[in-house]
């Protein structure tokens, strides 16, 4: 993520982001992402990107979960507790999708973006795990769902994002608004998004720089 603070500010209102956030351009699972809880503190927090579950024996042995699909959501015991009563806003200005073309081995990346080049929230889960001597781990996985008509030729999901008014029913804990979550969960207008083809040079976790979403062809 690349946003200016006062971009992101806007995504929720009262949000209060302490400094400028260091650019990101490649977050890879087990990294720190920026997230807004439903705790009603309004801040930004950071939380490892793969979800623990809090009744796991060990977070070293168990493997976090990086996505949750929005369909199963609230039956899979990793994700009941935390969609009725850890949701969070995951904010980013993008991310990557691979495609798998006919004749060629390796997949290619895409980057993914609004039109507008403005931040946004994925629709995410966290949840707090407890070591026995008293550490705390945060984590959080992002929702799924299927793909608007345009991002389907890249993929066959995609991360759910929610819109400024959604973000706020997401995040509140009311029964009104509980009552509304599910909906929420569906494919951002595909008239608002836009996506290009990127180097493989974003296969590497360790490159984190510009270079990552530089544009090699156009999508559609």
């Amino acid at each position: 993520m690349s946003a200016r603070t006062k971009d992101v500010e806007k995504l929720v209102p009262g949000l209060k982001v302490e400094g400028e956030l260091p650019p990101r351009y490649n977050i890879a699972p087990s990294q720190e992402i920026a997230a807004v809880l439903n705790d009603e503190k309004n801040e930004l927090s950071m939380l490892r990107w793969g979800l623990v579950p809090s009744w796991a024996k060990d977070a070293a042995t168990v493997n976090p979960i990086i996505n949750a699909r929005s369909e199963t959501v609230a039956q899979k015991p990793s994700f009941r507790t935390p969609f009725k009563k850890r949701r969070c806003l995951i904010i980013a200005d993008g991310y990557y999708e691979w495609r798998k073309a006919k004749g060629i081995k390796q997949k290619i990346p895409y980057f993914i973006k609004l039109k507008s080049s403005q931040p946004f929230a994925f629709a995410g889960l966290w949840d707090s795990w407890r070591s026995p001597g008293g550490y705390e781990l945060l984590s959080a996985a992002i929702l799924t769902t299927e793909p608007n008509d345009y991002l389907s030729a890249i993929h066959n999901r995609m991360p759910v994002i929610l819109t400024p008014d959604e973000s706020l029913i997401w995040l509140g804990n009311s029964p009104s608004e509980q009552s509304l979550h599910s909906g929420l969960l569906k494919a951002y207008p595909q008239d608002s998004m836009e996506a290009y083809e990127v180097s493989t040079y974003v296969n590497s976790p360790v490159n984190d720089g510009p270079q990552c979403i530089e544009s090699v062809n156009p999508f559609g």
